[in-house]
């Protein structure tokens, strides 16, 4: 028997991800047509003997995540619960909280997967290797290969990278709780280190599997590294939502052909891969793709162009607009023959294994160019130039605009 914990964060967590994460907490957020963590949730209900999914994180009892969690039930046929977190706990803070409910009915092992990463999860694969390789209380985390480029390194660089997505055995606890009594101790000899919190033990319980835990099993011999060659990115900016939508749109032509639009007679014009919900309503003159995602009830007028964007529900393309490298926020509006464009964000194409950047906002005192983002409501007059901007919801521009944020 198994079970999956998706780590989900909080709303202090996905600030770079603004203004698309006032609506909607991050990990419900509309990644190539379904929330992000829908992809993790499908790998999980996937693996034979998965017998339940833990979402775990600080977000107060929400009624969207409520909503998602039964229509996900419904469609997996497999029970979702969500354990909310009293604080942010770290990676292994929380699991250590929650570590009877995580071990109810005996799971022999469980994944703990992070929920702002896109991937196509081999968990089926992990399994297999740990059985190769490990004894039956050894962990194996999920590592790819990135280039780092480091001059004159004074010791070993490793090309493997962390990807967030780990296979525990109940072991693990005994780990994480050695960390949690070392953190007491500390806390009675120097009392002044937890005077941030509202009591000592709740700075105990924070606990970080990556810099707490791994570093010191990494010489045990109980630490292994399943290296994939599949798709792996964060989702860390809104940047990146769209290069995962690409991964992903890529990944449906195997595994959910169904989700891909098709070019029919009547239709717009598809090029690529894009993904429309059958509630959007689309001229046959419109031209869309590749890695486009059109959400719930979208219209799109006449001579459109959409290209490497996400639209979200209720958005609405007047004739002839242009959009590129753009997430089109929830009901907002752009009028005829507006063009709103930003800077793709993307890895290098030559490189395989390449990983998209974490991009800071600002560079040299100036807004880094990156995909433009309309918050929720956001109305684009006719005729303007909308570039490299982030424009914050309920906005009614009067003009064009170039590398700003509109507050």
């Amino acid at each position: 028997m198994l079970k999956a914990v998706i780590l989900i964060g909080g709303p202090q967590k996905g600030t770079r991800f603004r203004p698309l994460s006032f609506e909607v907490p991050k990990p419900l957020f509309p990644v190539a047509g379904v929330p992000m963590v829908q992809h993790h949730i499908e790998a999980c209900a996937k693996v034979p003997g998965m017998k339940e999914i833990l979402l775990m994180g600080f977000y107060q009892p929400h009624e969207a995540l409520s909503r998602f969690l039964v229509s996900a039930q419904q469609e997996f046929k497999i029970p979702i619960r969500y354990l909310q977190e009293y604080a942010a706990l770290g990676t292994g803070g929380g699991i250590y909280h929650f570590r009877d409910q995580i071990l109810s009915g005996g799971p022999e092992a469980f994944f703990v997967l992070n929920a702002d990463v896109c991937s196509e999860f081999p968990l089926q694969e992990m399994l297999d290797f740990r059985q190769q390789h490990g004894d039956v209380h050894s962990f194996v985390i999920l590592g790819t290969t990135v280039l780092h480029y480091v001059e004159k390194p004074s010791t070993f660089v490793s090309e493997i990278i962390n990807c967030g997505i780990y296979l525990f055995t109940p072991a693990i606890f005994q780990h994480i709780g050695d960390v949690f009594q070392r953190n007491q101790q500390e806390l009675v000899l120097c009392p002044y280190l937890g005077e941030d919190s509202s009591n000592g033990w709740q700075r105990a319980e924070v606990i970080r599997l990556e810099q707490d835990v791994f570093t010191a099993l990494a010489g045990s011999g109980k630490l292994y590294v399943y290296k994939t060659d599949g798709f792996w990115s964060q989702i860390k900016s809104a940047g990146s939502a769209i290069y995962a939508s690409r991964l992903y749109l890529n990944q449906y032509s195997q595994c959910h052909p169904e989700r891909l639009a098709q070019n029919k007679p009547g239709g717009p014009i598809i090029r690529g891969n894009v993904y429309i919900h059958p509630t959007a309503s689309i001229n046959s003159t419109a031209v869309l793709g590749p890695n486009v995602s059109i959400g719930k009830g979208v219209t799109v007028g006449a001579g459109v162009r959409v290209r490497e964007s996400i639209v979200l529900h209720g958005a609405s393309l007047h004739d002839h607009t242009c959009v590129l490298n753009t997430i089109v926020g929830w009901d907002s509006t752009i009028g005829r023959w507006a063009r709103v464009e930003g800077t793709p964000s993307d890895p290098n194409p030559n490189d395989p294994y390449a990983k998209i950047d974490s991009e800071t906002l600002f560079r040299d005192g100036r807004l880094t160019p990156s995909i433009t983002i309309l918050g929720c409501s956001v109305t684009i007059p006719a005729e303007v130039v909308i570039l490299n901007s982030i424009v914050l919801p309920h906005k009614e521009l009067s003009r064009s605009y170039k590398n700003q944020i509109i507050l």
